[in-house]
Formats: structure tokens, sequence, C-alpha cells
């Protein structure tokens, strides 16, 4: 993208400014890159509590940076600009056509559109829709045109016929640039699951939450319907997956008592043996109270580490401490650190938990796994046997199916049947 603009510019056409969208976290590292890579473009950042003062001098910028955040908040005045392009990076944020920021978006002035994902389908071919809507309006027809007669079809009935009709139309607007096909260096990969089994205790606390949290399930269910009951079946899915990473994470009293952990030992364990290798490590959790317990752990080891999480305020030391080698372990909440980051420095991945989608894993891992790196990666996956998260590795690979059939030539896809009771089956 930006050795794009730079030869726009070369070429004198670069005539106005172009704005980039991206999360808040990727405002720092894309400033870097522009820097090291095309010293020629002039960049500005649209961001922090004196960004208006900005505003008034954009025309003497090449690039302009913002958030997707920001959008809503200061539509007004990008609302009065004309940019050249209008470049979304992780452009699944504007996956939710219905929302306020994607309607801004969409109506922002610009020559030329650009989206820029490698998971532009996290759940649903829905999410595809909304980012045409984006880039070419009214290419997939309106929303209930495409729902109708590509993603039921398509998701639903495994319609092969119309999953190679809406491959055909997208692709002259796609590139697919995998590592294999643009890294022939990049090393291996190679992915671990490790495996764990629960104490007599933590067993015991285990069943007694599934047997209750499945009794108040279907009494939602039977009371309210399948449809009207999800926050109640996602509570009791959050309080089991709790009991796998660590009981202390569940606030009740029966929790309190149990003193084993089974999968934190794991953890331990493996983290002891992977430094004696003299291994650099990232760890991905999605429970921030989580990584607070391994960081309470790690501690006592003294083993050097640096922390990053929403709350984390000085976002770039932490980054740094451990791209700098300051630190052997790198702590990450999925949702602060999953996207954007290059860490080449770490050959070794640690997911503590699994997460529904495999997209966002991958993403994760992908932090550590990507061009410029020169080590071989290894990622483990620490998994409770005989609990939801075998269950939630079975779901990873029906929703990788869905995710994986749009880019196959063929549009062949497993048997991935959803139903309205595939929540429910979790808790069995």
């Amino acid at each position: 993208t930006l050795a794009h603009l730079s030869r726009l510019k070369e070429d004198g056409k670069l005539d106005k400014p172009s704005l980039i969208i991206m999360p808040t976290s990727l405002i720092a590292n894309w400033k870097n890159e522009i820097h090291k890579f095309t010293p020629n473009l002039t960049v500005v950042s649209l961001h922090g509590a004196d960004r208006h003062e900005r505003f008034e001098h954009i025309g003497e910028f090449n690039i302009l940076l913002t958030t997707y955040s920001l959008i809503p908040r200061d539509q007004e005045l990008f609302d009065k600009e004309k940019f050249y392009y209008i470049i979304l990076d992780e452009a699944q944020k504007i996956k939710n056509p219905t929302a306020k920021m994607t309607k801004g978006i969409k109506q922002l002035n610009g020559d030329y559109r650009l989206a820029l994902s490698g998971t532009p389908i996290e759940n649903h071919l829905g999410e595809l829709w909304s980012i045409f809507s984006f880039l070419m309006p009214g290419f997939l027809s309106d929303m209930k045109f495409f729902r109708d007669y590509y993603q039921l079809p398509i998701e639903k009935e495994h319609n092969q016929k119309r999953q190679i009709l809406l491959n055909k139309r997208v692709k002259p607007f796609m590139i697919r640039r995998t590592k294999e096909v643009v890294a022939h260096e990049l090393p291996a990969k190679s992915e671990i699951i490790k495996y764990t089994q629960f104490g007599s205790s933590q067993s015991r606390l285990y069943e007694s939450i599934r047997v209750m949290m499945e009794k108040r399930v279907k009494e939602a269910v039977s009371q309210k319907g399948i449809g009207s009951s999800h926050i109640t079946v996602l509570d009791a899915l959050l309080k089991l997956r709790q009991v796998c990473c660590d009981p202390s994470l569940l606030k009740i009293a029966e929790a309190k008592k149990i003193k084993e952990s089974a999968k934190l030992e794991l953890f331990l364990n493996l983290v002891d043996e992977l430094l004696a290798e003299g291994r650099k490590i990232l760890v991905f959790s999605q429970f921030t109270s989580m990584l607070a317990i391994i960081e309470e752990n790690i501690k006592k080891r003294k083993i050097r580490y640096s922390k990053l999480t929403g709350a984390t305020r000085k976002r770039e030391e932490a980054i740094e401490k451990f791209t700098k080698g300051n630190a052997d372990l790198f702590l990450i909440s999925l949702k602060a650190g999953g996207i954007g980051l290059n860490l080449v420095e770490a050959d070794t991945v640690i997911h503590y938990d699994p997460w529904w989608n495999p997209a966002v894993e991958n993403q994760a891992t992908d932090r550590a796994y990507r061009i410029g790196q020169d080590k071989a990666v290894f990622v483990y996956k620490l998994i409770v046997e005989n609990s939801i998260e075998e269950k939630i590795l079975e779901l990873q690979k029906k929703k990788k199916a869905i995710q994986d059939g749009i880019y196959n030539k063929d549009g062949q896809q497993d048997d991935v049947k959803f139903d309205g009771n595939e929540l429910l089956e979790l808790l069995s």
C-alpha cells in the first residue's frame, strides 16, 4: 500500500491527501512504517486530544492517519474533505453495516477506496458484503438480496453453485497474498496442542457448574426460545471456560476453595522448558484477569516479561521492552494486541485459552509468524481434555471451512452444518 502511494507521488498523481483508517493500536505502527519505508511521504496523525488543531493543515500532507472510533466524532470535519484514497486497515471492523461508524465511513468522499484485511470474513458472508458496500456500493446488490441469494444458500444449504458464482464475482477485485505466495523464505510453523486433565476437585467444580448452567439454560430456552436466550447461554459458556483457565476467575464461594489449576500448572511447566531453550514467547488470552494471574506467577519465578492489555497506557514502551530484548515473555490480551503488531522477535506463541473464531487466533499468531521472521515458529494451544475447550476446537474447524470457502477456486466446502442448538450442544 505504501509503495503504491509512494509511486503515485513520484508520478505526480497524488494531488490530495489519502486517509487511512485503522484500530487505535496501529497508529504508531503505521507512522513508523511510513518513516522507515517511504520517507518521501508526509504523514500526520489525526488522533489525540489536540487533533482538531491539525485539521487546518491536512492539505500539506500525503497521508492522514485516524481511527475507526474517531470517525463518528469527527464526521463533520472529514465530510468537508476530498481524499485521493480512503484506505481501511483491518477492514473487518466495518462488518456491521448498520453501525454508525460504518455508515460514516461509507459517506466519506474519495477518488479511490481500498480495504486491507487478513480476515474479511470472521463469522459469516454478510461481513464480506459490508466491505464491498464500502468499496463498490451496489456491486453485490442490497443486503437482503445478498443474504437470500448468496449467504443463506452457501452457509445453510452448502450450495456450491452459489459459492462458485460469488467467488467469480468478487475475484477480480480481491488480491489474496498468503505467506506461501509472497514469502517462500518464511521458516516453518509448527502447531502443537498440549492437553491436560482436571484434578479431582477442579473436575467436580466443572461438572457442578456444567449441570447447574445446563439446567438454567434449558429453563430459559423453554420459556423464551433459543433466539432470546443467547445471553444466558453465553454466560454459561463463559463460566465453563473460566473454570478451564483457572478456578479463581469465577467469583463464587465454591470456586475460591479450589487451589489446583491444571492448565496454569501446564503453562508454567511449559514456559520453564521453553525459556531454558532460549525461546522468546508471546502469550495470548481473552481474559485480562487470567493474564494478571499469570503475571503474579511469573514474577515469583523472576521471569523478565512485558504486558499489553486495553488498560496499558504506555503501549509503545510495553512493546519496545519485548522487541529490544528486555523481556523474554510478552503477555497480550487478544483484543488489545491480536492485530497489527510486528513481533518477529518472538519464536513461540502460546494461546492460553481457545477462542471460537480461528481467524482471530491466527491473526494473533501472525504477530510473530509474518514476513521478516527468520526463525522457526512454534504455536502451542493449551486445552483441557473432556471440557468445553475440546468442543471449541471442533467449532473452529466449522468456522474455518466457511472462511476458506470464499477463497477456494472450486468453491468446495466440507460439511459445515450450523443449527440453532449449536451453542446448547457445547454445554452437554
